[in-house]
């Protein structure tokens, strides 16, 4: 693995961020991989985009190898996945690092319920649970997180 350069996504990489996001999905057991949900989470990424998300990629010399989508004016830290090739070798990491630099303040996120191994490493990252809830869209229980820089 070289050094991973975290950028803005650009919209001709839309497809490929799609798979890595898809991967990462399946990674975590919750779901199986299939055409449905690859094209699903395709129409997903320009619509998202548009509705406000700042995306960006983990670049490792032109392959991908995680995607960050953010909605700034909210604080709120959407979607954070990370190839399963890469998962482990601190790219996730990076990735909030980067967060909290356009994030100073507090960052808020939801996680699967049942994606143990993502709340788990977001609460050794210093978030803090606050509340869960089902999301009715996806009918699954979210764990809301918050962080908050200390004093």
């Amino acid at each position: 693995m070289s050094q991973i350069i975290i950028r803005l996504a650009r919209p001709d990489e839309y497809d490929r961020i799609a798979r890595v996001w898809m991967d990462s999905w399946v990674s975590t057991g919750l779901e199986d991989a299939s055409d449905a949900l690859l094209a699903k989470l395709r129409a997903r990424v320009p619509m998202e985009v548009e509705k406000g998300w700042s995306l960006y990629v983990a670049d490792d010399n032109g392959k991908l190898a995680a995607m960050l989508a953010l909605h700034l004016s909210d604080r709120y830290l959407d979607q954070l996945f990370v190839a399963p090739e890469y998962q482990g070798n601190s790219v996730g990491r990076q990735l909030l690092a980067f967060t909290r630099k356009h994030l100073p303040d507090e960052i808020w996120l939801r996680c699967v319920r049942e994606n143990e191994k993502a709340w788990r490493w977001y609460e050794r990252e210093g978030f803090v649970f606050e509340r869960e809830e089902v999301e009715p869209a996806i009918s699954r229980f979210m764990k809301y997180y918050r962080w908050r820089k200390s004093a």
